[in-house]
Parts: C-alpha cells; structure tokens; sequence
C-alpha cells in the first residue's frame, strides 16, 4: 500500500480508511476474511494505535468491517439489498441473486391470535390461526426471524407447511391451495437484537435490525397472512426509487 501524506489536509486516519477500503473493493480481502490488526496497521503506516482504531471503527460502522471479540476484525458480507417499489418474495429475490435461498423450521402450530393479528388477518369471531416461526438464509446464513400467521381457511392442513424448507410459502400456497398472493402491505421499525433473536439469528445481542410487519393479499383481497419478521441490519438493506 501507498505511503500516508503526512502532510495532507486530510486526516490519516481517513487515509488509512481509504487505503483498507481499497483493498476490500479490489477484491485482496474477501468477505469472510480478517484484516490487519492495529498492531500491524501501526507498524506498516507508522501511526499511533488511536489512528488505526478510529479507521477501523469508521469501517464497521458503515457496515464494510464486522468484529468478533478476541479474533479480530473481518470483512463483512455486502448487504443484501431489495427495493420497496413492489411486491417480492424473499425467496425469489435470493434466487435473482444467485443466492440459495433456504427455511429451518422452528414451530408449526394452532394458536389463538391476540388483537394485533387479528386485526391484521381481518378475522371474526374466535377462529384460530396457524402459526410458522422460521429462520430464513441465505447460502445458510441465517437472516431473518419471520413468524407467519394465516388462517385456517387457507391452511387447510398445517404439516403442509414443512415443506416451505425447500419451496416459498406464496408458491406452495398457490400450488396446495388455490390461494395466489399478489400484493403486500408493509411497515418497517428499527430495533435491537434480543436475545432470543441473536440465538436464531447468530448474531450478538443489541445489533441493529428491522422490525418488519406484513399483510399478504390474495387476488380477492383478502388477507391471507400476517407476518411479523426480525430483520438483521447488518445484512439487509431496502431502499425505494423516488420520481
């Protein structure tokens, strides 16, 4: 790597950053990858340990660097990004990609839905839905927390849903039920990782993720799922076209 201008208007810590994000953008340091530690930043630009912290710390909160106590700093995986400008499957959009897409199945049951999910579903009276909590990958990383619940007139027999590990819910849905979805209405809150969550989701504890709530429609207009899904921040973005 190039030299620091030690007499540049710009700070050197920024021009290690730009030397660290150089290496990371030609390719050198691969996503997965752990990078130069302070020490060796120290040694190999000759500057202080604060110089070389504060570039890392810069790198990992704009989402380029992630750390893992007591091994060291890595390169984090590029974020995984889906535009609000219409309907989508996160399987699909995986599959665009050129990522595979895949389900664990946590729990598939019949549950008494409290006032927000059936509200959401549109539901009278006392009836029951079905419930499906399960951890959504990417290549086998596990990326969002999702509970579904839809009801029983669309599920006519719940243990179909285990086979959502390897196909969509929307497709099997369609394909086991007549029921085809096409449109969804979305809401976004930011968040931290609970507990229970960073187990699920093999992150730590406090990270920033998106609190995501859905309703599916069907091509009546009824809806047919209400989803509530934890969203890890350091993975997914979503962005919007303005016009």
């Amino acid at each position: 790597m190039k030299p620091l201008d030690q007499g540049s208007i710009i700070p050197l810590y920024y021009q290690v950053k730009q030397r660290l994000e150089e290496r990371v953008q030609s390719g050198e340091w691969k996503p997965g990858d752990k990078i130069d530690s302070e020490n060796q930043l120290m040694e190999t630009f000759n500057i202080s340990r604060n110089t070389a912290k504060k570039a890392i710390e810069e790198m990992v909160q704009d989402g380029l660097l992630y750390r893992v106590q007591g091994k060291g700093t890595f390169v984090a995986h590029p974020k995984l990004e889906q535009s609000l400008g219409g309907f989508y499957s996160f399987s699909q959009v995986l599959r665009d990609k050129g990522i595979t897409p895949s389900d664990i199945i946590l729990e598939v049951e019949e549950v008494t839905p409290n006032s927000r999910i059936r509200s959401g579903l549109q539901l009278e009276g006392e009836e029951k839905v079905i419930k499906m909590k399960r951890i959504r990958c990417a290549d086998g990383e596990p990326i969002i927390l999702e509970s579904s619940y839809m009801p029983k007139s669309v599920v006519v027999d719940k243990k179909d849903l285990f086979d959502v590990k390897t196909s969509s819910l929307y497709d099997l849905l369609a394909a086991r039920y007549g029921v085809s979805v096409v449109r969804a209405k979305e809401a976004f809150e930011p968040v931290l990782i609970r507990e229970e969550e960073s187990v699920h989701l093999q992150t730590e504890v406090g990270k920033p993720a998106l609190l995501l709530e859905r309703t599916a429609f069907d091509t009546s207009n009824r809806p047919v799922e209400f989803c509530i899904s934890i969203v890890r921040g350091d993975r997914c973005r979503f962005y919007t076209d303005l016009v």
